[in-house]
């Protein structure tokens, strides 16, 4: 039986560019990009626990959306991912590499050219046809 695994995922903006992070080498989907988030913990909102990990993982505050920005399920090996997006901005810090390899703030036209981990796809070409200019 493939087990649902309901995580939320940042499109963190600054001054135009969005935040793209790299998974480290040793985690599940080594080295691909994502957008930044984690697991919602039983209790949570998703907005609570995307406030959550972006504190845990990147040491920083932002601001979540209420409005979903993109919804996708991706059946990996090791469970089915259903991933929620939200729009947010930075209000406290700058992120600080904790679980990521390496992160990058690129224009939506740039974030394409990333490797991106198959859940995020779909959030990657939305915002990409969105911010065409």
């Amino acid at each position: 039986m493939n087990k649902n695994i309901d995580v939320v995922g940042a499109i963190l903006i600054k001054e135009g560019k969005i935040l793209c992070a790299q998974r480290g080498g040793e985690k599940s989907l080594p080295y691909l990009w994502e957008f930044p988030g984690g697991k919602i913990e039983q209790g949570e909102t998703p907005q609570e626990a995307l406030h959550r990990e972006l504190i845990e993982e990147l040491k920083i505050e932002v601001v979540v959306s209420d409005e979903i920005f993109d919804v996708t399920s991706y059946n990996y090996d090791f469970g089915t991912v259903n991933l929620t997006t939200f729009i947010c901005h930075l209000e406290l810090g700058e992120p600080v590499l904790t679980e990521h390899v390496a992160i990058k703030w690129l224009a939506p036209n740039e974030i394409k050219a990333l490797d991106w981990a198959p859940a995020d796809i779909p959030a990657v070409e939305k915002l990409s046809q969105l911010y065409l200019s």
